[in-house]
């Protein structure tokens, strides 16, 4: 019994292949057909534009981007009574709204006379900071200061230029031993 079913297994595999092969003559001629028939439709590529260079004329005017620029805008700016920055220009400035906010961490807290207080490490050196403290480059003033974080405000302009607040927050950063 099983040597009939080995020698029956490839017999029948044999004959389901042989009955695959036939009636493919029948494709390959209505393919061929379809070859002659089809006329590809491509149409051609317009010639390249000639470039013709043009000198640069708006060198001579102010640039969009320069300092003075800026700084008569902001001027302006905070004339208005009613702009956020107004406020913030007005003031001294305090030693860590030099430093950008992305190159500060929060190290620890503490609390005295329950007033929290954060510690903050900047260029190695560490900062005592409280609530109503300034730091970073976007006049951002400390509103809250837990164990963890050190939440903020900053000021920023958004896409249409108006001076708008913005919250931040500085995240305690654990140090890997």
């Amino acid at each position: 019994m099983i040597s009939r079913l080995h020698l029956g297994a490839p017999l029948l595999a044999a004959t389901l292949l042989a009955g695959c092969g036939a009636g493919t003559d029948e494709l390959q001629t209505w393919m061929e057909q379809q070859r002659r028939e089809v006329k590809p439709n491509v149409t051609p590529l317009q010639p390249p534009k000639k470039f013709d260079p043009q000198p640069y004329q708006a060198s001579a005017g102010v640039e969009p981007f320069s300092n003075q620029k800026l700084t008569v805008a902001i001027r302006q700016e905070s004339r208005q009574p009613s702009s956020l920055l107004s406020a913030e220009l007005n003031r001294r400035k305090e030693p860590l709204e030099s430093y950008p906010l992305d190159s500060m961490s929060m190290v620890g807290s503490v609390a005295r006379e329950n007033r929290p207080f954060a510690l903050l490490r900047v260029d190695n050196l560490l900062y005592q900071v409280k609530v109503g403290d300034y730091l970073g480059q976007n006049y951002g003033r400390i509103t809250k200061i837990t164990e963890t974080e050190v939440s903020l405000r900053e000021i920023v302009q958004d896409a249409a230029g108006e001076w708008i607040e913005r919250p931040a927050t500085l995240q305690l950063q654990e140090r890997a031993r």
